[in-house]
């Protein structure tokens, strides 16, 4: 499982088909997640990636120094799913996407990093999974770091 999170100002995303075309979500300062599930992921994957994404520590202290999280600080979360963070450029210019999980399984998952996520106590916001979306930030810092769970 692979998530890119980024320190927000704020972040929105406007979903741009289906039923609810041109509804909004937004969220204040804190971190937007973008989501990308994989073929062998499971829900302790999910588990362990938002473990860690609610202990970051990039968000600064008094100091300036990186030293506190996402729930220190009270901050908002914008989740996204992202399949295309699985992509492989191994074969050419075309990025090839078998390395992403079907949606089937990986909305479920999607969706339980959500509950996850809002376990904490924070305020979630989603995206609306396999819609198009425009999604917009107003980058903090900028400071972006990549979540791998096979990594760690």
């Amino acid at each position: 499982m692979k998530a890119v999170a980024t320190r927000v100002l704020s972040a929105s995303v406007t979903l741009r088909d289906g039923p609810r075309a041109g509804e909004r979500r937004a969220t204040g300062p804190g971190l937007l997640i973008l989501l990308g599930v994989g073929l062998d992921d499971d829900e302790a994957a999910v588990r362990k990636l938002v473990e860690k994404i609610l202990v970051l520590r990039v968000f600064s202290n008094a100091e300036g120094k990186f030293d506190k999280s996402v729930v220190d600080v009270k901050g908002e979360l914008l989740l996204i799913s992202q399949f295309t963070l699985l992509a492989s450029l191994k074969g050419g210019r075309r990025p090839d996407f078998t390395g992403a999980a079907r949606p089937e399984k990986a909305e479920p998952l999607c969706r339980l990093a959500a509950e996850l996520l809002a376990a904490s106590g924070l305020t979630v916001r989603a995206g609306e999974f396999g819609a198009s979306m425009a999604v917009e930030s107003v980058n903090d810092g900028p400071v972006t770091i990549v979540v791998d769970t096979a990594a760690f």
